[in-house]
């Protein structure tokens, strides 16, 4: 991609191991400008050199790439829900745990929470699982917790929060219904 108007190239090559190289080419010369490597190197001109170069490596992976955010099918599913229907994205607040992702609404309230854990913190089943917690009135958490896949919530209140185990033994539709109340109940607050 051609930078600064057009006064230089960008060329940016992944190989099938996923690496990544990139050069800067000085279109008047034809050589490489490798002054953008040498980190002591300053000023106005190598800073925007060195933001557009960072804007198409970034372009190339929002365009190129899908992170995977959660590990099981059934999270994946969810949380394709939450997003094609809310639009929010999970946040990823611990540094400590970089795959308990949180759906906030608009308010930042928290609504749904995606974690993996290890079975045995909430049975006595042991490997890693993943979770969602959602917001519930205390009346509907006493029902479920009669259900299997349901366990009192994990890490949060557990007078208006549940957890429920994504390993499709509860459905997909369960789930998403009490993920639309949770959003409604903490939306009304």
């Amino acid at each position: 991609k051609n930078i600064l108007d057009n006064d230089f190239k960008v060329i940016i090559s992944i190989n099938k191991d996923k690496n990544i190289t990139g050069k800067i080419i000085d279109l008047d010369t034809n050589y490489e400008y490798s002054n953008i490597k040498v980190k002591s190197i300053n000023g106005e001109f190598i800073d925007n050199m060195r933001e557009e170069y960072q804007n198409i490596l970034v372009d190339i992976k929002d365009k190129c790439f899908h992170v995977n955010t959660f590990n099981s099918i059934q999270a994946k599913r969810i949380s394709d829900y939450i997003h094609n229907t809310y639009h929010d994205k999970p946040v990823f607040l611990w540094e400590k745990y970089p795959d308990f992702g949180v759906f906030r609404n608009k308010n930042n309230k928290w609504y749904a929470i995606f974690m993996n854990i290890d079975y045995s913190k909430l049975d006595k089943l042991k490997g890693d699982v993943e979770i969602v917690n959602v917001k519930c009135n205390h009346e509907l958490i006493e029902q479920l917790l009669l259900k299997k896949g349901y366990y009192p919530a994990y890490h949060m209140n557990k007078k208006n929060w549940i957890t429920i185990v994504l390993n499709d033994i509860v459905s997909d539709q369960e789930i998403i219904d009490l993920i639309d109340k949770s959003y409604k109940l903490v939306s009304k607050n």
